[in-house]
């Protein structure tokens, strides 16, 4: 059954016209951006402190307002959890996006503000199918229904006689989603909010296989999972079979590269699309505007203001930031946004580079930091440094050095982590070992313990014990012992732990 009829899916396409302005006049609609949103928070605590009321320009603000993180802003969050308003954002806060923490927390908690749902979330969602109908003027696409695979926390009561809830953004999103979106998605609430995962997958493959499903949106790792329980219920080997419309896959969050050749496996169909987006708990920044070319168009009129940051000014405290004018192609940028959900000159955490400059097409490079991301689980050097040394304290063990790569999904199963570990001292028991970094990655990152929950998306990390003056010869055999050289901690892709294995092996 047709949900949409072809007029309404029109819509769709006339959105290319604001699309198409910020495009050509993106510097004079970040300035736009700019004043409104000094403009709406100019009496607010943090808008009074650093007297955005008489902040005209942009060089201004940046010489009075110093560049924020999660645990620079945490006290002002704190209050907003508990019920104070006009702290960040003029407008009220009841929600709050759970999303993996900091070195010094579990999680954090982004405010979302009625503001930056409508005017950003759900504006560049609606703007990516736009973007996608641009592409393929006579697609069908929204004549049927999009499989929506949501986050893995229900949306919680931050106190029993409180009116602020948090989640994962995306259940925050389905949760606030107007009448029309839930319209065109699938499967109904009940399921999609579910926080048991094995449950929910079982639910969601049962109750998603009679529909017509011509879209598919939600990171890879989950998607693989539901696919396969789908085919084991349907007999199939091919997900073209289950839904003969399916038409677009989009993702986000993670590189899609590993999973690209996989997924053409999964989805036999000659014509299915893939189309990237750049969506996070603090904003909505880019969706890919020509399909099948490297490159998210940046979103510039979605109540976010951007400010690039040179790598070689990463770390200072008085960093010099770009404009859109100023940067450069191929470059990496640190990420910094100001938002209509109260962000001031935030430091997301993502590296960025433009691919193009007109219209301006970026893609994502990486983290500030040292991390492994294949999942969603966001881990970072922090995370791993104090599980080693839990670890090691439970099991006596003394370790030298350490790396750690993603394992990918395959057919015989779910992904993981592989560490390559050289001790001093042996541990105990190598098992303990091994249990005791998990669970200690568990407990200090959210992100990961749902990833790991029943081995459905990451299994318990495969630990290889390396020779003594492992890494050392390595590093001298690329010319790099001492110094400043070191093994990284943590890679998002397995090329450097491939090398080290390899060798190993000639060793």
């Amino acid at each position: 059954m047709k949900i949409l009829s072809p007029a309404i899916s029109q819509l769709a396409r006339l959105r290319m016209g604001r699309i198409e302005y910020f495009m050509q006049y993106p510097l004079q609609v970040q300035q736009q951006v700019f004043q409104n949103l000094l403009s709406a928070a100019q009496y607010t605590e943090f808008g009074k402190q650093y007297g955005f009321s008489n902040i005209f320009k942009i060089e201004e603000y940046k010489a009075r307002v110093p560049v924020q993180n999660y645990d620079s802003i945490k006290s002002y969050i704190q209050r907003m959890m508990e019920g104070e308003q006009n702290v960040l954002w003029n407008t009220p806060i009841k929600w709050f996006a759970k999303s993996s923490g900091t070195t010094s927390d579990k999680s954090k908690f982004i405010p979302i503000s009625v503001e930056s749902l409508d005017e950003c979330h759900y504006r560049a969602g609606r703007d990516m199918f736009s973007l996608y109908y641009n592409n393929f003027p006579e697609s069908e696409l929204l004549t049927g229904k999009s499989l929506a695979i949501g986050g893995s926390h229900q949306v919680n009561k931050l106190s029993p006689d409180g009116d602020s809830y948090y989640g994962d953004l995306s259940a925050v999103m389905l949760q606030n989603m107007p009448f029309y979106g839930n319209l065109v998605r699938t499967p109904d609430l009940s399921i999609a909010l579910m926080d048991e995962w094995e449950e929910k997958i079982e639910r969601m493959a049962q109750a998603v296989i009679h529909e017509n499903v011509t879209s598919i949106v939600g990171v890879p790792t989950w998607t693989i999972v539901l696919i396969k329980r789908i085919f084991e219920l349907t007999g199939t080997d091919n997900l073209a079979d289950v839904w003969p419309n399916l038409e677009l896959y989009g993702h986000g969050g993670v590189s899609f590269t590993p999973y690209r050749e996989q997924f053409k496996k999964l989805i036999r169909k000659p014509d299915m699309q893939y189309q990237e987006s750049y969506n996070a708990s603090e904003g909505f920044f880019a969706s890919q505007d020509v399909m099948g070319e490297e490159g998210m168009l940046l979103f510039l009129n979605h109540g976010i203001f951007y400010e690039f940051m040179p790598m070689e000014e990463y770390g200072k405290e008085f960093p010099r930031t770009l404009q859109l004018n100023e940067v450069e192609l191929n470059k990496n940028y640190a990420l910094i946004i100001s938002t209509n959900g109260g962000l001031w000159r935030y430091l997301v955490g993502d590296t960025i580079q433009f691919v193009s400059l007109a219209p301006y097409r970026i893609r994502v490079s990486g983290r500030t930091k040292s991390f492994i991301n294949a999942f969603g689980e966001e881990l970072i050097v922090d995370n791993s440094d104090k599980a080693i040394a839990a670890a090691c304290e439970a099991t006596g063990a003394v370790v030298n050095d350490y790396t750690a790569a993603p394992i990918y999904f395959s057919d015989s199963g779910s992904g993981g982590h592989e560490w390559l570990i050289e001790f001093e001292k042996e541990p105990d028991s190598r098992e303990k070992f091994v249990t005791v970094l998990d669970e200690t990655l568990k407990k200090i990152n959210s992100d990961y313990e749902a990833k790991r929950h029943k081995d459905m998306a990451l299994r318990l990390p495969l630990v290889h014990v390396v020779p003594n003056n492992t890494f050392c010869e390595w590093l001298k055999s690329k010319g790099k012992l001492g110094g400043q050289h070191k093994v990284p901690r943590l890679n998002n892709e397995r090329h450097l732990l491939e090398e080290i294995l390899a060798f190993m092996k000639k060793s």
